[in-house]
């Protein structure tokens, strides 16, 4: 399975980089070579990117051993709900996350769970070993390369309102996430002002924890 996925994101990878080639030479027909690319590699998806809220100040105060821990725990404790609502972890780094979900409401059902789960397991805890997740979320067409990366203007904006723009707590999503969610039940939308690059708006998610 796993030589499958390498052959498959390399496949994906080398056909961008072919056109991307024939793009750049002089005379090339850019419209059309547009046109391929998105036909090809075009797909709708919401996008989440997680951050941990004070985390590059915990590691100076309390050293990398509490900086692994942190992560570990995160890990443990994320992962598997990313997975239990059909998410794919695309990236991580660091403290963040890159996931993508092909729908807005598995979206923000897992967030609501990880940000609930976080909020059981803090509760006993120090604040110094408290896990605070930050979350921004984004949906529309992307260009996805086999299961390494995706990019368009959805995938910028929601990086910055959830490695930026949102705090411990917050779920900061796109216009387009609010119009795709409809009546998702149990939460509200209220305008921020901060609006990320690539977003006509943007807006915190109101929703209450256990």
């Amino acid at each position: 399975m796993s030589t499958l996925k390498s052959v498959t994101t390399s496949a994906s990878e080398e056909r961008l980089e072919k056109l991307i080639g024939e793009r750049v030479k002089p005379g090339a027909d850019k419209a059309r070579i547009d046109e391929r690319i998105w036909d090809l590699f075009g797909e709708h998806w919401c996008i989440m990117f997680t951050d941990l809220s004070g985390f590059s100040r915990g590691v100076e105060k309390f050293g990398i051993i509490h900086f692994l821990q942190t992560i570990y725990e995160s890990h443990r404790l994320l992962i598997p709900v990313i997975d239990s609502h059909d998410g794919i972890l695309l990236k991580v780094e660091g403290d963040s996350y890159m996931v993508i979900f092909r729908n807005v409401h598995k979206a923000l059902a897992a967030s609501l769970a990880m940000q609930r789960l976080l909020h059981e397991y803090n509760a006993d805890r120090a604040p110094e070993e408290k896990v605070l997740l930050c979350i921004g979320l984004g949906y529309g067409k992307v260009l996805k390369i086999g299961d390494s990366d995706v990019f368009g203007a959805e995938v910028n904006a929601a990086s910055k309102l959830g490695e930026d723009t949102a705090k411990a707590w917050e779920i900061l999503v796109t216009l387009a996430v609010m119009d795709e969610a409809g009546d998702f039940p149990g939460i509200s939308f209220s305008p921020i002002d901060e609006i990320p690059p690539g977003a006509k708006q943007a807006f915190s998610v109101n929703y209450q924890l256990p």
